[in-house]
This record gives C-alpha cells, sequence and structure tokens, in this order.
C-alpha cells in the first residue's frame, strides 16, 4: 500500500511547547486509522498539523501529493461558533468552497447536492433551522455532511463520536466505513476503546510520543495501554507542555 501520509520525525505545539513529539510513520492510501490516546495525549494537535492548521516545531508531515485543500477536517464539535447566525444549508455549502470559491455562487447543481449531503445525514427538511437550534448529535451530521461535500481524499476527523446518541453513532459510523471502502484514507480521533476494537483495523496509540501503532488488536494492549496513561501522567506532572494541551482542546 502506497503511503497517502509520512511523518518524519515530527514534532508539533504550541508556544515551543511540545505536544506530539517524535513522530515518525506511513500511513497508508485508504488506511483507516484510530487515533487513541488519554486526555491530553496530543491528538487533536496531531489532527490539527495534518490539516495544516499547525505548523511543525521540527520534522516535517508528508502528505505525498495532496495539498492542504485536498483534506476534509472535522473539528470537535466544541471548536464551532454556533451562536453565529447560519443556517444549517449556507453551514455545509462551505463544504464547496474549495470548488465556489468563498464568495461564490451556488448554481441549481451545487444546490442540489447540498440538499443531498443534508438528507444523507438524515436532517432531510433542516436545511433553514439555524444551527444554533441543532442537538449535539444533530450539528454532529451537519459537520458530516460537509465533509461529504468536499470529496476528500484524505478525511481527518476529531473525536466526531464524542457525546451523541447510540443512533446518530451508528449512522456517522456507517458514514466513516463507506469513506473507507471507497478507497479514500480516514484518521479518526477516538476514545472508545471497545468502538475502535470493533471498527478500525488500524490504531496509533498516542501519548505525546508514540506509545503502539499497528493493527489495533496489537496495539491496544492492556500492557501498552498502561504505558500510554503513565506517560501523561508524568507530562502532566513535569511538564507544562500538557496542561497547556488540556486546555486548548477544552477552549
Amino acid at each position: 500500500m502506497a503511503p497517502q501520509l509520512q511523518f518524519r520525525n515530527v514534532t508539533l505545539g504550541y508556544d515551543r511547547h511540545p505536544a506530539v513529539h517524535h513522530l515518525s510513520g506511513d500511513v497508508g492510501a485508504g488506511a483507516l486509522l484510530a487515533v487513541i490516546g488519554p486526555n491530553g495525549a496530543g491528538k487533536s494537535t496531531l489532527l490539527r498539523g495534518i490539516a495544516g492548521i499547525l505548523k511543525p516545531l521540527s520534522g516535517a508531515i508528508d502528505l505525498c501529493g495532496l495539498d492542504h485543500r485536498d483534506i476534509a477536517y472535522l473539528p470537535q464539535i466544541a471548536e464551532i461558533d454556533r451562536s453565529f447566525p447560519i443556517s444549517a444549508f449556507d453551514f455545509v455549502s462551505t463544504g464547496l468552497w474549495r470548488s465556489t470559491g468563498l464568495f461564490g455562487g451556488l448554481d441549481l447543481k451545487a444546490r442540489g447536492r447540498i440538499v443531498a449531503a443534508i438528507a444523507a445525514v438524515g436532517l432531510n427538511g433542516f436545511e433553514n433551522r439555524p444551527i444554533g437550534t441543532l442537538s449535539g448529535g444533530q450539528m454532529q451530521r451537519l459537520l458530516f455532511a460537509r465533509v461529504l461535500l468536499q470529496d476528500a481524499r484524505l478525511i481527518v476527523l476529531d473525536e466526531p463520536l464524542n457525546a451523541i446518541d447510540a443512533k446518530t453513532s451508528k449512522d456517522l459510523l456507517a458514514l466513516i466505513e463507506r469513506w473507507h471502502g471507497e478507497g479514500r484514507t480516514v484518521l479518526v480521533a477516538l476514545h472508545d476503546l471497545d468502538m475502535v476494537r470493533t471498527n478500525f483495523p488500524d490504531t496509533l496509540l498516542l501519548a505525546r510520543g508514540p506509545v503502539a501503532w499497528g493493527p489495533t488488536k496489537e496495539a491496544l494492549t492492556a500492557e501498552n495501554l498502561m504505558v500510554a496513561m503513565r506517560m501523561c501522567e508524568a507530562f502532566d506532572d513535569h511538564a507544562a507542555a500538557c496542561a497547556d494541551d488540556v486546555a486548548t482542546r477544552a477552549a
């Protein structure tokens, strides 16, 4: 499997404080990879680095021919300003910015695609609803609709199944599996170990640095999970960088 992502001794962080350090390895094209680790392990930091939001402090992330515009990045729902006065339709339409431009108009075909994406995530009829009136699960569905429109080869999802109902989680997981079946490369930050063991063939166990990376059954052993917890606890006790990262995640 040819690589779609290559981490070359990459270190990422904030204000020169490392949050992920010395990560090297390849993600194959078409892979479905779970990124797991304790709170403060650097999962969100890594995904922001892949998406180009955060530049490495050292080392490099090679997209293997892709541009950052070729990446569909879904942030944590807490990062979305839901007080902004925008309808569900207009929010999802931002998934077409790559093809239409920031101020480009939407023709009939584009509008049809937006309506179809909203329907595909089970929100048919919600087009004119302000995003501030949506529940957490409905908002997460809307974020997935935007990713659908981006039609990206590389999809990066940050805690997309956190704090939502079981039906929504099942529906969105089916979309993730669909993207994987289409040969797209999908990286998903998660915290539910049982979900990862059941649905994700490969896992990166992260604790500021890599603890294990490979087939999920081999990566998520009790020993590796204990090592990851101890590594993050050590950062909490002795390194300001870990506290900074937790604050950033909560912001």
